[in-house]
């Protein structure tokens, strides 16, 4: 039962259940993101497995061993019918042997099982700050940037946005230290990109960066290490090369300092004791071997760089969901951080499931703390039914007048102060226009009511309790470890 042509025909069918298995998988309806990630991993684990099975099967059809010929000549020769009935005979001996032996057919194998999110090992995957692959994770990154010599320092959220512009990096700065950070970089981009997108084509992805880079390093102007070769940097080069070290050095100062080094001298000894006669040949390979060099590791690192961008562009969607989510945590009050990490822990099961039972709820009212739908008294008393629009949040709408009034110290409404430049002061409490927010600051600041705007008094922070403090209040008691 073990011969080549039942391998051969085993391994078909299991390459055609494979590819149903795909095809299942992805007409499925699933909406939430981890279900979607989980779908994704599952049918790369399939491609992999038809990609190793189809190379088996590849191989069987070569028969550089000669097997299945043999196997075919036995089959279809002079004693086919020998053949037949002693292949018969094994299978009877077989069965036999062992007659209450459990067969599971190949289907079972590939047969679409339900979504188990406990077992679905996405939380192996991610780390927390990551989201389930919402969101990229580069403080660590971030640390080492901040670390580099002759770089200039970034904030975590103006480093997600300039990680991947190289070109306002000097060239001196990209030194041994640059070079691995560069790498950890790009290793930690492509494993991202390989778990929240398994099915990408990686390496596909990075030949066209490595071809389009390599296009322009021949011209000269890949940005950041542009070639404008004048003739008196020639000459510059030419007297910056040390024939008794042989090797060539690109500034002044440390061509200067390497005369007076104790290596330097000896090698100059060396060379007066032998005649002190340099061969221009020599010098000549010499330079022409520190050039090669030099412009092996500067292209070498280019590269590096150019699939950095690569990456970050395929990675564009969750790069700005992650400077989303940065600039609304930095907003946030320790209160609400709390609760927020509270209600990811706290996270309800998917309500599309058919085994869940569905809530009755045809008036469409706000659920409560018990997950039911609030008295329909108690949503009319506390006015749920009556929206209020905010146009400085971005016409974000808000469901009663509670929620109305609690957003003017929240991060959205903050945040959208902010970008219009106005202080977020109780003086524009219940301004939702952002004329009207505009017209307000510019009266206040010819009425001198507002004079400069002071951060220390006027602006406001909140407490863990919901106390409200200026800056400078809240500062001192935090210092003193009394909030």
């Amino acid at each position: 039962m073990d011969n080549v042509l039942e391998k051969q025909r085993r391994t078909h069918e299991e390459i055609e259940r494979l590819e149903q298995a795909i095809v299942d998988q992805f007409l499925a309806e699933t909406t939430a993101h981890r279900a979607k990630l989980a779908r994704d991993h599952k049918v790369n684990e399939y491609v992999d497995s038809i990609t190793s099975k189809s190379q088996n099967l590849l191989n069987l059809y070569e028969d550089k061993d000669g097997a299945r010929a043999a196997e075919i000549e036995k089959i279809s020769g002079a004693s086919e019918f020998s053949e037949f009935y002693q292949r018969l005979k094994d299978i009877k001996d077989y069965h036999r042997r062992y007659p209450n032996e459990v067969v599971e057919p190949m289907e079972l194998e590939f047969m679409q099982q339900e979504y188990d999110e406990e077992n679905d090992g996405l939380d192996r995957l991610f780390s927390g700050e990551e989201g389930f692959g919402k969101y990229l994770d580069l403080h660590a990154l971030h640390d080492q940037f901040v670390n580099l010599k002759n770089v200039k320092k970034l904030n975590y959220l103006t480093y997600l946005s300039e990680f991947d512009n190289f070109a306002t990096i000097p060239k001196q700065a990209k030194n041994l230290e640059y070079r691995k950070y560069i790498q950890s970089l790009q290793s930690y981009l492509e494993d991202f990109i390989k778990r929240v997108n398994p099915l990408k084509n990686l390496d596909q992805i990075k030949r066209t960066a490595i071809e389009e880079m390599s296009v322009q390093w021949e011209k000269g102007t890949y940005p950041g290490w542009e070639r404008s070769q004048s003739l008196e940097d020639e000459s510059m080069k030419k007297d910056l090369f040390c024939p008794a070290c042989k090797k060539q050095y690109s500034k002044n100062t440390v061509y200067e300092a390497h005369l007076k080094s104790r290596k330097h001298m000896k090698a100059a000894n060396n060379l007066l004791n032998n005649g002190g006669v340099v061969d221009p040949l020599e010098v000549e390979k010499a330079q022409k071997r520190e050039e090669k060099n030099k412009d092996d590791r500067e292209k070498s690192i280019a590269q590096t760089e150019a699939l950095i961008v690569k990456l970050a562009e395929v990675l564009g969607k969750e790069r700005e969901d992650t400077k989303a989510n940065v600039e609304r945590k930095q907003t946030l009050t320790d209160k609400e951080r709390n609760l927020e990490v509270e209600a990811e822990e706290v996270e309800v099961e998917d309500s599309d499931s058919e085994d869940e039972e569905r809530i009755y709820n045809p008036l469409k009212l706000p659920l409560g703390w018990d997950g039911k739908p609030i008295p329909y008294w108690l949503y009319k008393l506390h006015g749920l039914g009556v929206e209020y629009t905010c146009e400085i949040c971005g016409n974000y709408v808000y469901m009663g007048r509670k929620a109305f009034d609690r957003h003017f110290q929240e991060w959205r409404h903050a945040h959208g102060m902010r970008c219009l430049g106005i202080p977020n002061t109780r003086h524009f409490h219940d301004i939702t226009l952002i004329e009207d927010a505009y017209a307000l600051w510019d009266r206040q600041k010819v009425s001198n009511k507002t004079e400069d705007f002071k951060s220390e008094v006027m602006e406001e922070f909140e407490d863990a309790d919901g106390n409200v403090f200026n800056r400078k209040t809240y500062e001192d008691l935090k210092r003193q470890g009394l909030i």
